[in-house]
């Protein structure tokens, strides 16, 4: 069986991290073909992986008769138009998260996408092939917490990244903290529970930067969710951890609770020196997530040569980024806002 030939759009930190491992770290797979606007990362690209082909823009990427399937890691406002395209050149879809970033084009998306069942299409929710998250599904599913009436998250960027974010803001559309950060705590609510967001309400605070105020994006923000089955869901979404980057999720049931990361180490080796013991953090997202990313590309392969969908759909990512939407209209309004269900276009 010949290598599934992949393109690469985007080529920034996470771009950087899918391109090396697909290159390094994924049987069964090439990367074929890059794309990216800066030609010090097609550079990158060519001198440091190997790519054989290399494109200023995306269209011709995917025009090439050397790609079977692409990796689309770029900024999340071309998400569903890049994923339309691919889909339309009969091409395999892997996409990092949000899907979109707004709810009717992500619909829109979503029905092109169950359109083509014969094309695999993934969205990057990696936390869902992390060792200990599997695990922590495992114990769930088979009844060990019993019957979960509370799901905590924190996801906490380190605070090295704020300033540098700050400026970002200014110029650009991240989406918002939720849509930006919570997605992932938003996804690992919708799975471990197995139920959809009902209602939600969110606060925000700026304090390390309140210039973030004036272009309407969040330091910091909290929410209070309520599940259709009445199951509580609480998320911190931040990005000012002095000590690192900071990814917690707490399970509490009937029967028992579990946390996964209560500390977010680094790996087992305990410091001790003039400054106490210490336990190292991970610093990143490609550090703490390293595995995962790997794992989750590797079943996209998979998923291709075994001419399956994945377990993680298009319709996840869009429930995703209606609760994210959901929790920004909150913040804008200050009020509890209402989900309305969308079981009808469940794939």
């Amino acid at each position: 069986m010949s290598d599934i030939k992949l393109g690469i759009v985007g080529l920034g930190r996470l771009g950087r991290t899918h391109a090396m491992n697909i290159a390094n770290h994924i049987p069964g797979a090439t990367l074929t073909a890059a794309c990216s606007i800066a030609e010090e990362e097609l550079e990158f690209a060519r001198v440091e992986l190997g790519v054989e082909e290399t494109y200023l823009t995306y269209e011709e990427m995917v025009d090439s008769p050397n790609v079977d399937a692409v990796c689309i890691v770029s900024p999340s406002g071309f998400h569903t138009e890049q994923i339309r395209l691919a889909i339309e050149k009969g091409l395999h879809v892997f996409s990092e998260k949000p899907l979109g970033l707004e709810i009717e084009d992500i619909e829109k998306t979503v029905e092109i996408i169950n359109a083509h069942p014969e094309q695999v299409f993934q969205i990057g929710f990696m936390r869902r092939f992390d060792e200990s998250y599997q695990y922590a599904k495992e114990m769930v599913d088979n009844g060990e917490l019993g019957e979960l009436t509370l799901i905590r998250c924190y996801g906490i960027d380190p605070s090295s990244g704020l300033e540098s974010f700050v400026k970002f803001a200014g110029a650009s559309n991240s989406g918002g903290l939720f849509a930006d950060m919570s997605i992932h705590d938003i996804d690992l609510v919708r799975w471990f529970s197995g139920k959809e967001v009902k209602r939600v309400w969110a606060l925000g605070k700026n304090a390390a930067y309140p210039e973030l105020d004036e272009v309407n994006e969040l330091e910091t923000g909290a929410a209070m969710m309520q599940l259709e089955d009445k199951t509580i869901a609480m998320l911190v979404a931040g990005r000012n951890a002095a000590h690192g980057y900071h990814v917690e999720t707490e399970l509490i049931g009937t029967k028992g609770m579990l946390r996964i990361a209560a500390i977010p180490e680094k790996n087992l080796v305990s410091v001790f020196n003039e400054h106490g013991v210490v336990r190292p953090t991970s610093q990143h997202f490609p550090e703490r997530f390293k595995e995962a990313f790997i794992n989750e590309m590797k079943e996209f392969i998979t998923c291709i040569n075994e001419k399956r969908q994945p377990g993680v759909s298009a319709f996840d990512g869009l429930q995703g980024t209606k609760v994210a939407t959901a929790l920004q209209k909150s913040i804008d309004t200050n009020e509890i806002v209402d989900i309305p269900s969308l079981e009808s276009i469940r794939s």
